[in-house]
């Protein structure tokens, strides 16, 4: 996931607020009395107080880009803190919802949390990384979480993985799906499950349950509530990492939530 970079909003924003501020200390410096009732500038008052700040935004040009810099940080401080906030809140609904499929031990130390999309071209990308992690690492657990964003098909095929389940065949119909290339449709999602031994009728009627639409839309509310806004998202501790990552930072990823969990153990 690339980047945040200012918009054009964030720059006009920054502007109007950095005049505004300088034309208070101006209205300040110039005349007290008036800048605590500035409606008792004149025209002429008001007009050169803003000549003063353009001129000076004009051969200071720096200063705007200074500030929408520290909104940003600012901003994005912000959003840390309430992610950090969400997940220690919600991390029963992450890390132990018995609806969720999971891969590894149960009392594993460590859970990586991935909220995908079988239409995510970039978690596709993702999954032999993960896989890969997990046979290294066998105290590792992952959970997947369905979150279906990229259409109707989507959630067809989230249902689908999710009746598997049922019938014991969630991992391997997961990797089979993600493993397809090309447009995705129900019959192909049909034929993978035929061809791992599933029991399609069965895997059509189970599909139907409402249980299993509960549990998609519980996902779509976790996802907000925590701050994903696409897919893949990974969620490991106290951490949220949107977009897709490579093996080599999924590695430290657990490695430091391992170090985080060592630390606390000496504190407490």
């Amino acid at each position: 996931m690339p980047a945040v970079r200012p918009t054009a909003t964030l720059w006009a924003r920054s502007a109007r607020a950095l005049v505004a501020g300088m034309a208070l200390l101006a209205a300040f410096a110039a005349a007290p009395s008036a800048a605590q009732d500035a409606t008792s500038m004149t025209a002429d008052e008001r007009a050169e107080i803003e000549r003063l700040v353009r001129d000076y935004i004009l051969n200071n040009p720096e200063i705007i880009l200074e500030a929408v810099n520290r909104l940003q940080a600012r901003q994005e401080a912000e959003q840390q803190a309430r992610t950090r906030t969400a997940l220690t809140e919600r991390a029963d609904d992450l890390f132990n919802d018995p609806r969720a499929p999971a891969h590894g031990p149960a009392d594993a130390p460590v859970t990586l949390v991935e909220f995908f999309d079988y239409q995510c071209g970039y978690c596709k990308r993702i999954l032999p990384a993960m896989m890969k992690l997990a046979e290294e690492q066998e105290d590792l657990r992952i959970v997947f979480i369905e979150l279906p964003i990229l259409g109707p098909l989507s959630e067809v095929a989230a249902k689908a993985a999710l009746a598997a389940e049922k019938q014991g065949g969630y991992m391997a119909y997961h990797q089979a799906i993600m493993g397809l290339r090309g447009r995705l449709t129900e019959q192909r999602l049909y034929d993978e499950a035929a061809a791992l031994g599933l029991d399609v009728e069965r895997l059509k009627q189970d599909m139907e349950d409402p249980a299993i639409l509960a549990y998609i839309n519980d996902n779509r509310a976790l996802a907000q509530a925590v701050g994903v806004t696409g897919t893949p998202a990974l969620v490991i501790g106290e951490t949220l990492v949107p977009g897709a990552i490579s093996y080599e930072q999924m590695v430290q990823l657990v490695e430091t939530e391992r170090a985080r969990q060592a630390e606390r153990e000496k504190e407490g």
